[in-house]
């Protein structure tokens, strides 16, 4: 069985980068914006509806940066293959949603939902001079880690 997942890379004008820290399933994870490719939806679709869902945000899908080439084993599922698609994506207004300072700072309404649904996400800026792949989780992220900050550190 495959798992399509869709991110988006966002940089911000003062050349920082976005990432998600998310409580999952006991887990703590750091990765990019994004999330499942829905049956029916394109994968440029997909990252608009999970920027909306997640962050509220209305963003447009710019250039493909890399779709994986290698076997990736679901962490959650091993049945599942993952096949990760990023995207450079660029507000197209003002983050409404909270940003955060420090890994996993979750408030007590974040912490509520985790323990309704066993996850719950919060996001910030980490500047891309000093992002590398030691501040994302996934292996499939920190190979985008590195090619992002390569091609888009100013």
């Amino acid at each position: 069985m495959f798992n399509i997942r869709v991110y988006g890379i966002l940089i911000s004008d003062q050349n920082e980068i976005l990432v998600a820290d998310e409580y999952i399933r006991g887990g703590l994870y750091t990765k990019f914006p994004g999330g499942g490719l829905e049956f029916g939806e394109g994968t440029r679709d997909c990252l608009v509806r999970e920027f909306m869902e997640e962050m509220t945000l209305k963003v447009e899908v710019k250039e493909h940066i890399y779709t994986t080439d290698f076997f990736q084993m679901s962490a959650f599922n091993p049945s599942h293959q993952i096949v990760s698609i990023y995207y450079r994506v660029q507000a197209l207004e003002e983050i409404k949603a909270p940003l955060r300072n420090k890994p996993f700072d979750f408030d007590e309404q974040q912490m509520n939902q985790y323990h309704q649904t066993g996850e719950t996400e919060t996001f910030r800026f980490i500047p891309l001079q000093h992002f590398s792949e030691e501040d994302v989780t996934l292996p499939i992220d920190k190979i985008v880690a590195n090619l992002a900050k390569a091609q888009y550190l100013i």
